[in-house]
């Protein structure tokens, strides 16, 4: 009889099977769980992956001016450069054809790409050009394309503008990743250091680093004791100190900066008063703004209340009897605070300095505007290659190494502290 039971299939009341029943059901709330959260996901998919995914792409995509000089590329290849410094004849013809016969508008954006390569192309191209079309009109066809632009310009007999072709002859190219690290490639195609004049990156990245690790543990050590006086105050008084850590974000972030920068000059508010009260003399005011000293200081103070208020939410539920019990059992104060209540706010401590760095490493507006030439950080080369150069390979490279080294960050952060001890609240 038990047996019977036993392999006997349950039934709704419906007559349907239990289980397929409930397989049912569970699919259908799992389609309803799925259509709630849909919207949330097309806005992270169309503001995050998709941004970043072409970013990625950007930053090795050269197919563009392969586009527009696809002969001359082609002929290009098949050149053996150890057997002549200038490319053959073939390689000229097509040149030749291809600026008489082009499109003006994507020669001018190919212009802009051979400029990276080697400077001069682009006023080169433009005056030979004008010679070609003037030949074209003529209905003349040259003897010799090489002679006869070389005649144009005598800079087509230089081997170092037909070597700079190395930089954009594949169609996927890691050359934008070169230049964020201040290398390019030489004429055999090796990777060399840039000329000293415009090796710029590497330091900003050190510099970013360094700024990025000052800032958190600033903000470490001033956040700290501001946050133990917020958990163990009364109420009353650590309602009132919250104030003034929240207020900073009702105010505009670029009136915070502007204000540094009117506090921070020779003339400004601490050099006056340092002078006032006998520290300095008149004519021994330090500068303290458009260098690296105005740019630790303006975003240790903006960036503060992200350490303040991880430690603050860890800090307000550690129990009090915690310290008393450890003083009880015969430990100094100085001893218990640093061997009981310190390791619980470690959740506090990384969640906040997690928080700061990742801010800090890609802040772009006071570094700009406090920190001058030499506070300036790697976002003010992604800015300015994205606004004035339009070297969007450059900033795309420079972007995703950014990106690159903060996931870097974040996973040696997992395997020290572990993501899942994060606390903010």
């Amino acid at each position: 009889m038990e047996d019977i039971i036993s392999t006997a299939e349950l039934l709704t009341t419906d007559g349907i099977p239990l289980k397929r029943s409930l397989k049912k059901a569970e699919r259908r709330n799992k389609i309803r769980a799925f259509f709630l959260v849909f919207p949330l996901l097309l806005f992270i998919v169309v503001t995050f992956v998709i941004p970043i995914g072409d970013m990625l792409m950007r930053s090795v995509d050269d197919s563009q001016i392969n586009t527009v000089f696809p002969n001359t590329f082609e002929e290009y290849k098949k050149w053996k450069k150890g057997e002549d410094d200038l490319p053959p004849e073939e390689v000229y013809k097509n040149l030749f054809l291809e600026l008489a016969n082009g499109d003006k508008r994507q020669i001018g954006k190919a212009l802009t790409r051979m400029n990276y390569a080697k400077s001069g192309w682009k006023s080169l191209i433009k005056k030979t050009s004008r010679e070609i079309k003037k030949i074209v009109k003529k209905g003349e066809e040259p003897v010799s394309y090489k002679d006869t632009m070389i005649e144009i310009n005598k800079l087509w007999a230089d081997p170092t503008y037909w070597y700079s072709f190395n930089q954009m002859v594949n169609e996927r190219s890691s050359i934008y990743y070169w230049n964020a690290l201040d290398r390019t490639y030489n004429e055999e195609g090796d990777v060399i250091l840039q000329d000293e004049k415009r090796r710029m990156y590497i330091k900003t990245w050190i510099r970013t680093l360094k700024v990025s690790v000052y800032v958190t543990f600033f903000c470490l050590i001033l956040g700290f004791p501001v946050a133990h006086l917020l958990a163990n105050l009364p109420l009353r008084y650590s309602n009132l100190l919250m104030i003034f850590v929240l207020l900073p974000f009702w105010t505009s972030l670029l009136v915070r900066t502007t204000a540094w920068i009117v506090m921070l000059q020779q003339n400004g508010v601490i050099n006056g008063v340092l002078v006032w009260l006998g520290i300095l003399s008149d004519d021994g005011r330090i500068q303290m703004v458009y260098n690296e000293t105005g740019t630790l200081i303006a975003m240790t103070q903006i960036l503060l209340p992200f350490m303040i208020l991880p430690l603050y939410s860890v800090m307000r539920v550690i129990p009090k009897s915690h310290m008393r019990a450890a003083q009880n059992l015969g430990a100094k104060p100085a001893t218990a605070f640093w061997r009981v209540y310190l390791p619980q706010t470690i959740p506090g401590m990384s969640a906040g300095g997690l928080l700061v760095f990742v801010l800090a490493i890609g802040y772009f507006i006071t570094p700009e505007l406090v920190g001058g030439k030499d506070g300036q950080l790697i976002g003010h080369w992604i800015a300015y290659h994205l606004k004035t150069t339009l070297n969007w390979g450059l900033c795309a490279a420079l972007g995703s190494i950014l990106l690159f080294v903060m996931l870097i960050f974040y996973w040696l952060y997992n395997k020290i502290v572990g993501i899942d001890n994060i606390k903010l609240g």
